[in-house]
């Protein structure tokens, strides 16, 4: 299943200029990690459309300094909060994602973090979050409460909700 610039502009319209750079690796990801029928990309695009501000944002916009000292994230060196924030599309966040995506991805995201704010790795990263925490098959579930399961299992609570649902009714309009 493909995604088209058309597509996207419709479930973000106010993205920013450039945003089309995302398409191609959008339609090379999504279905090398399972994000492969409509339930699944609709959900996904409503995602990461809320995480990244309408692919806006691949690099959390908070200092960081509230993850320092974190070691359920990893951070057990001086610096690793703010060096280890959110980055890419779902906000891969903490010394040990970033270790466990840069070893999925075959990219050094210990020395090189903001490789996850490129286009490709922004996307790769979040096809690969979203597989890693079994997302396509609540996604594929579609039943009551999904959509707030998924939310949990990216955000740990439910910030945002309102604006992520809003971004998966246009996505059920602007995918067929």
């Amino acid at each position: 299943m493909q995604i088209t610039l058309d597509q996207l502009k419709k479930i973000c319209p106010f993205a920013p200029r450039g945003f089309d750079a995302y398409v191609p690796y959008l339609n090379k990801f999504m279905p090398m990690y399972g994000i492969d029928t409509i339930d699944k990309v609709r959900a996904f695009i409503a995602q990461v459309a809320h995480e990244s501000g309408s692919f806006r944002y691949t690099s959390e916009l908070a200092s960081g300094k509230d993850y320092e000292g974190r070691k359920d994230l990893g951070n057990i060196h001086p610096g690793d909060g703010v060096k280890f924030k959110g980055h890419g599309l779902i906000q891969i966040t903490g010394r040990s994602n970033h270790l466990e995506c840069g070893k999925a991805l075959g990219i050094d995201l210990i020395n090189t973090p903001l490789l996850l704010t490129t286009p490709k790795y922004a996307v790769q990263s979040a096809c690969w979050f979203w597989q890693k925490r079994k997302l396509n098959e609540i996604a594929e579930r579609n039943k009551d409460g999904w959509f707030i399961d998924i939310t949990k299992k990216i955000n740990g609570g439910l910030n945002g909700l309102r604006d992520r649902q809003e971004f998966w009714e246009r996505a059920m309009k602007a995918i067929v």
